[in-house]
């Protein structure tokens, strides 16, 4: 396995104990025309002056990178929002693709920021800001009667939150495509409006799914032998059409009538179907109940594991049934516990990290609140494999003699956990800087002199 490496340069970008002063020299670099480091663009708490440094940086992709930050705060990416580049205003409207811990929530934009960027000259901002999932439940719901129909469409993302007049005026909306839309969201509880969807060949599949069937439209389908994964998950259909798809050849239909929310346990081991090793469990009625105790049990307790995976991404387990699944034999249970619950046992995170080591899920369970961190020196310091040796450099208790031992570990992820680490000896850390697959760690460790990064500047050729 090659580990990430990178320049002197891009770790003291991250470094959290690089100087304002610093900060602000790197930040006005042009980088040869492509700017200060990513890193320094997205560090947590960015200072008055850096921000903004970065307001009027002549790089366009400094403002672009910042504009995206999952660290800054949204009140410092809306001054961004009147930027004479579109690229820039698209960037503030759509918002940070990624974040530092996927568990943490981006908060949105100010409504009159949204406003703002909706009223935007250019198609790609306006666009942007509709496509973003960081917007607040109530500016999409005030925009059942905006003059641009993606502004209408963008409400439905909030159907449930729309009042009855809301929902009225977007199912009698003058464009099809929003009309059609609003009817799918509308019709699970409208038989009409599921049989008009049904003669409409872009929303058949997903009526056929979802919506309140006739019988006589169920059982053309059956005929038909047309579309039945999509009838086989339908929580309108008939107990006995239900019957005669739990038998059908075909291994798709199947496994969508073994998911279906109101089969017993008994009825639905009874169906002969086939998960895929690595089906992740989207199960549209244990999504929809991610916080409903009775929901998450029906589906925790389950002998069917695409249910049990979909539970286990729910927050919300209570903890009988978070110690039910932490001894789940399945392997994506347990991992899903550790990507998406706060209170998973340790030995679960540790079983994942081992496992899926180097993987996002890895980073994610050893990212966990959780993650052990007393005794791993002991346990591990020595282990046959690096992938836990590394986790040695986590125990408060290493001194400063393991820690350089491990930053000559023959494992380079190994290496490079110990180079971070400021109990690292300064003259290991200084030699680290020089080295390759270690210098981005050395740059980004907080014991690092203030003095040592600025040589690292200056032989980047970063202005003083």
């Amino acid at each position: 396995m090659v580990a990430f490496s990178s320049s002197a340069l891009d770790g003291v970008a991250a470094n959290p104990a690089l100087p304002t002063p610093l900060l602000l020299r790197l930040i006005a670099f042009d980088g040869g025309g492509h700017g200060p480091p990513f890193q320094a663009l997205h560090r947590p708490g960015l200072p008055e002056p850096a921000v903004a440094a970065i307001l009027t940086h002549p790089v366009l992709d400094a403002r672009v990178q910042f504009a995206m930050s999952g660290q800054a705060e949204p009140e410092q990416r809306a001054r961004f929002a009147t930027d004479p580049s579109p690229k820039v205003r698209a960037a503030v409207a759509y918002g940070p693709e990624w974040t530092h811990d996927p568990r943490t929530k981006v908060r949105p934009l100010p409504d009159a920021v949204c406003g703002g960027l909706l009223e935007d000259p250019e198609p790609s901002v306006r666009s942007a800001l509709l496509d973003s999932p960081h917007l607040a439940p109530p500016f999409l719901a005030s925009l059942v009667r905006h003059p641009d129909p993606a502004a209408r469409r963008a409400a439905l993302r909030v159907w449930d939150d729309l009042t009855a007049d809301g929902r009225a005026t977007l199912l009698d909306d003058p464009d099809p495509g929003v009309r059609r839309s609003a009817a799918l969201r509308a019709c699970p509880h409208d038989a009409q409006l599921t049989a008009a969807l049904l003669r409409d060949p872009a929303a058949l599949p997903e009526a056929l799914r979802r919506g309140l069937l006739d019988r006589p439209d169920a059982e053309r389908f059956l005929a038909e032998d047309d579309h039945l994964a999509e009838l086989a998950g339908n929580p309108s259909l008939p107990a006995d059409l239900v019957d005669r798809l739990a038998v059908h050849p075909d291994d798709g239909v199947r496994l969508a009538v073994s998911l279906r929310p109101e089969l017993t346990e008994a009825r639905r081991t009874a169906i002969d179907f086939v998960v895929a090793p690595h089906a992740r469990g989207d199960v549209d009625w244990v999504a929809a109940g991610i916080a409903d105790q009775d929901v998450l049990h029906r589906a925790a307790t389950s002998t069917h594991p695409l249910l049990r995976r979909a539970a286990a991404r729910s927050p919300h387990l209570p903890p009988d049934l978070l110690r039910l699944l932490a001894r789940d034999t399945d392997v994506l249970v347990r991992t899903h516990l550790a990507v998406y619950h706060p209170d998973t046992p340790e030995e679960v995170l540790m079983s994942v990290y081992a496992r899926l080591g180097g993987t996002f899920s890895a980073w994610m369970a050893t990212s966990h609140p959780r993650f052990p961190r007393e005794g791993l020196a002991a346990r591990f310091a020595d282990h046959p494999d690096g992938i836990y040796r590394q986790l040695a450099v986590r125990d408060p208790a290493a001194g400063p003699e393991l820690i350089e031992r491990l930053s000559h570990d023959p494992d380079v992820w190994t290496r490079q956990a110990a180079t971070r680490d400021p109990r690292l000896p300064l003259p290991r850390l200084l030699d680290a800087l020089a080295l390759p697959e270690l210098a981005s760690s050395a740059g980004a460790n907080p014991a690092l002199p203030p003095h040592e990064m600025a040589v690292v500047m200056d032989e980047a050729g970063v202005p003083a």
